[in-house]
């Protein structure tokens, strides 16, 4: 982890979220950084975040695509990646509930959905910063 605050990188398209659960990370003590495109993000990664959030539906890039070339780089590779969803359970949410092995497949250490809120995400990153980090 860098050192000071936790660094936090939010990939998401729609400024609401980006300003909602930017204002929660900020006051909940992480320094922030954002992407709005698949692009972008992987751009951004470069800045060495402690985590990633990712939506999966982005300009670009999907965020499984994202989530995938950064596993493939061993740079990335202990950094945890939370994806952060509208995709109801019958997407690809509902596939990763029927099995967990797929969230590892595309290289994610969790999913929430937006509707759970920010305070849920909050509490999953910290949790996942707390953490001992092993690729």
């Amino acid at each position: 982890m860098s050192e000071g605050k936790p660094r936090v990188l939010l990939v998401d398209d729609e400024p609401d979220i980006i300003l909602t659960i930017g204002k929660r990370l900020e006051v909940a003590g992480f320094e922030l950084l954002v992407a709005t495109d698949g692009e972008e993000a992987l751009a951004k990664a470069q800045e060495n975040p402690d985590l990633i959030i990712l939506d999966l539906m982005l300009p670009k890039r999907s965020g499984l695509d994202v989530c995938s070339t950064l596993r493939k780089d061993s740079r990335y590779e202990t950094i945890p990646i939370i994806l952060y969803t509208a995709k109801g359970e019958d997407d690809v949410l509902g596939r990763f509930q029927r099995d967990p092995k797929l969230l590892h497949q595309w290289g994610a250490d969790a999913y929430i959905q937006k509707v759970d809120g920010p305070a849920i995400l909050v509490e999953q990153v910290r949790e996942l910063l707390s953490r001992p980090r092993t690729p």
